[in-house]
């Protein structure tokens, strides 16, 4: 990788920490140069705007966390399995969270949600990717004949989503890890009455 790849690279990465804690309007460009060790006239030769690190730097953080997400799925054999793998992935969200700060693309969404489209457009494409996801796992379950026939799977990944990104927001704004927890074991059992029922001879 050239230096310049690098200094960029440098630059989105402590970026991507800032923004995901601050939130955009909260980082200033003075905040990126501390933090990178890099000055204004470093910065402006790889980017043109705080507009442009902080998309970059969105897509870093979502990278980080959606790679966390797919080697947990990874090791999971069952479709439900492979769903819960999400919501332990944010299981210590308080104290040990994927990504610092907490999950790039709630923070995003909200904060950006009336005052930045660009961002916004990206978390929104982060949400679809998590629904895409989750509902390609289910349609594997259902399949399989692990999950019933008629599930609706679309209706089931949103709600899965839901509370994945609830448990992340009452659990940070608690200080408590007990929201996440209950979310995923009203989720686990939730996806048992989801799964086909055997029936002794």
């Amino acid at each position: 990788m050239k230096k310049g790849d690098r200094t960029r690279e440098h630059i989105i990465m402590k970026s991507a920490a800032i923004f995901n804690q601050r939130g955009y309007a909260g980082t200033s460009l003075n905040d990126i140069i501390a933090d990178t060790g890099i000055k204004k006239g470093g910065i402006y030769r790889h980017f043109t705007s705080k507009d442009e690190i902080a998309l970059e730097a969105y897509n870093y953080a979502a990278s980080m966390v959606s790679g966390k997400f797919a080697e947990a799925v990874d090791l999971e054999l069952s479709a439900s399995g492979r769903l819960l793998a999400f919501f332990r992935v944010y299981k210590d969200v308080v104290d040990n969270p994927p990504f610092i700060g907490g999950c790039p693309m709630q923070n995003t969404a909200v904060e950006s949600d009336d005052t930045h489209t660009e961002l916004r457009d990206r978390a929104r494409q982060g949400l679809h990717t998590y629904l895409d996801m989750m509902k390609s796992i289910i349609l594997d379950g259902m399949n399989s004949g692990e999950f019933k026939e008629d599930l609706d799977a679309d209706a089931l990944a949103s709600f899965a989503v839901s509370l994945l990104e609830g448990g992340i927001l009452l659990s940070k704004l608690d200080g408590d890890n007990k929201h996440m927890q209950m979310n995923t074991a009203c989720f686990a059992s939730y996806l048992q009455d989801c799964c086909v029922k055997v029936i002794a001879p």
